[in-house]
């Protein structure tokens, strides 16, 4: 709550009533604050803003009524031209032209924009100038809704006075139809699930408990839908035990029975506190035009699973000294940065998470990070035109600062290239958390000296995946070139190193290459298998 809120809302008589019903003490520290008056919309507001589809407005008469109207549209139909103003498209509607009359003889409104699936409430005070279609067509233009063809009659340009975050009491749910259809995605998915269980069963194929052998028993305890396509997965021990200690960066190895028969494994981070040891969080991106990991994953994990897996890993673990961190996450990169946030606000270490992503709706754990990170979280929204800066960013940084980044190959490829930049390179440490796509100009050759097989790997397959086609046992884990399981010795050709996972002795001197990434700089490779 801002002194700005303060200084409109609460009136002489607001006080008195305020100390008669014993509130006062609550906003009094307001009224000494020492901070000069003003408002900016953060990105927390831009973002809310962005994505509602309506609000309420209220305006004032020369009578002294008040007239509240809602304001519909599609979503993003209120625009923040900057941090100070608002802007929306006043389209021709029944022609009574209340709240234009109103504006024309009182400038001031209140807007209330809500969200009720979440249940979270913005109110804003602001002043308006109305204008005219005819008289500024730029404006009008950066106001209109491509999709939305109704007529604009006027631009109402609010100039923002004061802004409140309303508690969530009393608010009742309700759900767009957008919503509903997210929402019900994942039980129509859970009933496909059953229904291929109950084939499965009648087929006697195996389930993915069946599958895995690993000393660590865990159940899924709770699926919740994290976004649109992000779902989160509590798992705890099947005993009720406290799990094993991780520290942040820990990821485990599922078992993945994949739509035709094969059984694969899929690494996922454990995304939650490190110091909760009752359950552990992953989250996992449903990727429709994927291998079908992440699909199979959706479809056959829920509720009351059970499944035997190996102790978990670290590839990407957290410094342990007192420097401070910069924390950098794009979409479902956030799993292993979040622990990591966690874990350095458990220990009172100096950080800043800074988060990338289309929308605030795909972005996981957002209300959650907001509000246990707070001042130290920093998001980014593309498709609103708030981009993440990374070379201002790193300039910004502390000099000692280590960078920790997960997320797409572009976001982290350009915090390599910025930290290359400013001579901060070996600062950096970072996770794929998928696999780089794997393209050739022709396919390779490779011969199995034990087994004396030969295969080909076609452009768009990995060395790994044509081994699996062709059946060919091969040791593998992530799948991502990040954890060295599947390396394997080289005895004829070149490799084209893709992974993350290797060291130079490791290439060159014990002439290891990661299969499930890595390609071939000459037509044919001779392995080890």
């Amino acid at each position: 709550m801002a002194r700005n809120f303060a200084d409109i809302a609460f009136t002489p008589r607001v006080r008195a009533l305020q100390t008669r019903m014993g509130s006062r003490h609550h906003y009094a520290a307001l009224d000494d604050a020492s901070e000069a008056r003003g408002v900016a919309l953060t990105d927390r507001e831009a973002g809310f803003i962005a994505e509602r589809d309506g609000f309420y407005q209220a305006t004032v008469g020369e009578t002294g009524w008040p007239y509240v109207q809602f304001r519909g549209g599609p979503s993003g139909l209120l625009k923040v031209l900057d941090p100070k103003t608002l802007a929306y498209a006043d389209f021709r509607g029944n022609v009574q032209y209340i709240s234009a009359g109103n504006l024309e003889g009182n400038d001031r409104i209140a807007l209330i924009l809500m969200d009720y699936a979440h249940k979270q409430r913005l109110k804003v005070w602001g002043r308006v100038r109305l204008v005219d279609a005819r008289d500024d067509e730029a404006l009008v233009g950066r106001l209109e809704m491509p999709a939305y063809r109704a007529r604009i009659e006027r631009a109402v340009v609010i100039a923002v006075e004061a802004f409140d975050w309303n508690c969530p009491q009393h608010i009742t749910p309700r759900y767009s139809r957008a919503e509903v259809e997210a929402a019900s995605q994942g039980l129509h998915e859970q009933i496909a699930r059953l229904n291929a269980e109950v084939e499965r069963l009648r087929r006697g194929a195996p389930s993915p408990a069946e599958l895995s052998d690993g000393p660590l028993a865990l159940v899924v305890a709770e699926v919740r839908e994290l976004t649109p396509r992000v779902r989160g997965y509590a798992l705890r021990a099947a005993d009720g035990e406290p799990l094993p200690q991780v520290a942040a960066g820990a990821h485990l190895d599922l078992p993945v029975p994949l739509a035709d028969g094969r059984v694969t494994t899929r690494r996922y981070s454990i995304a939650s506190d490190p110091a909760r040891r009752e359950t552990w969080e992953l989250a996992v991106l449903r990727e429709d035009h994927g291998a079908g990991g992440s699909t199979a994953v959706h479809a056959r994990y829920g509720v009351g699973l059970r499944l035997n897996v190996g102790l978990p890993g670290n590839h990407f673990a957290l410094h342990d000294d007192t420097r401070p961190a910069v924390l950098i996450a794009g979409g479902i990169g956030i799993t292993p940065i979040r622990a990591m946030a966690y874990a350095l606000r458990s220990s009172r270490r100096d950080f800043h998470l800074h988060y990338a992503a289309r929308s605030r709706r795909e972005m996981a754990w957002a209300a959650e990070l907001e509000r246990d990170l707070a001042p130290r979280l920093s998001t980014y929204e593309s498709g609103a035109g708030r981009r993440l800066d990374v070379d201002a960013l790193l300039r910004d940084a502390p000099a000692d600062a280590l960078v920790y980044v997960c997320g797409p190959a572009r976001l982290i490829d350009a915090v390599h290239a910025a930290a290359e930049r400013r001579g901060v390179a070996d600062r950096v440490r970072s996770e794929h958390f998928a696999a780089q796509r794997q393209t050739s100009d022709a396919p390779i050759a490779v011969a199995l000296r034990r087994s004396g097989r030969r295969v080909v790997v076609q452009p768009e397959q990995t060395i790994l995946q044509a081994l699996e086609d062709a059946g060919v046992a091969a040791p593998f884990a992530c799948r991502m070139g990040s954890c060295g399981t599947c390396a394997t010795k080289v005895l004829g050709g070149t490799p084209d190193h893709r992974d993350s996972a290797l060291s130079d002795a490791e290439r060159d001197g014990a002439g290891l290459m990661c299969i499930c990434v890595s390609r071939a700089r000459t037509p044919d490779l001779v392995l080890d298998l």
